[in-house]
């Protein structure tokens, strides 16, 4: 289960001006949907909610009037200016069932020397139990060398994980520094002046 625990009120208020006078009392609206049950529509204690979400796919135990609801983080929706938390979108989830998220890439480690390291996807797709849902997936790129890639098949994910990004999905490529005009022409410039100190002797 989620150690994640939230308590909820029921809402009874509707419309933009309800949802403003919701956030002045510091608590966010949301609402609890899934299993074919009618939407539940809650507020949420805003500190400690927005505590919770720090992670990706927060797995939460939310308490509405005495009954507890094992809830998944689907949607946070911010103000595009002050990125304060509007609404939050739960889907309720069993223990034992599988969900779809989209969990974040990182990378760790180091690569070779003078490997520049290009990352093309910063997350991918995975079915995976909703109570043991993985915060991330590792790429290690130590000592990679320039020309090696990683696909989404590459990647190494926990047992009873499924991957359902395309496999053949480009996620790290490593290349070789990118050489500039200007280093072109001092190379040139060093090889010139060697050449003409060659032949002077």
């Amino acid at each position: 289960m989620s150690d994640l625990n939230l308590t909820a009120e029921t809402r009874s208020e509707f419309g933009k001006g309800a949802a403003r006078r919701i956030r002045r009392a510091a608590q966010i609206p949301a609402v609890i949907y899934g299993h074919g049950a009618a939407p539940l529509h809650i507020v949420l204690p805003e500190r400690a909610t927005v505590r919770a979400i720090r992670g990706a796919n927060a797995l939460l135990t939310i308490t509405v009037d005495g009954a507890e609801h094992l809830a998944l983080v689907k949607d946070v929706q911010r103000d595009p200016v002050l990125q304060i938390v509007e609404h939050i979108d739960l889907l309720t989830v069993k223990k034992g069932e599988k969900v779809i998220v989209d969990v974040p890439v990182v990378l760790v480690g180091e690569p070779a020397p003078a490997v520049v390291v290009n990352q093309e996807e910063m997350s991918v797709s995975l079915s995976a139990d909703a109570t043991h849902l993985p915060a991330h997936v590792e790429v290690d790129i130590t000592g990679r060398e320039a020309g090696q890639h990683v696909l989404a098949s590459d990647l190494v994910l926990p047992a009873n994980v499924e991957l359902l990004t395309d496999p053949s999905l480009l996620v790290v490529h490593l290349a070789e520094p990118a050489v500039s005009g200007a280093d072109e022409a001092a190379d040139a410039a060093v090889a010139e002046a060697a050449s003409a100190a060659s032949a002077a002797e």
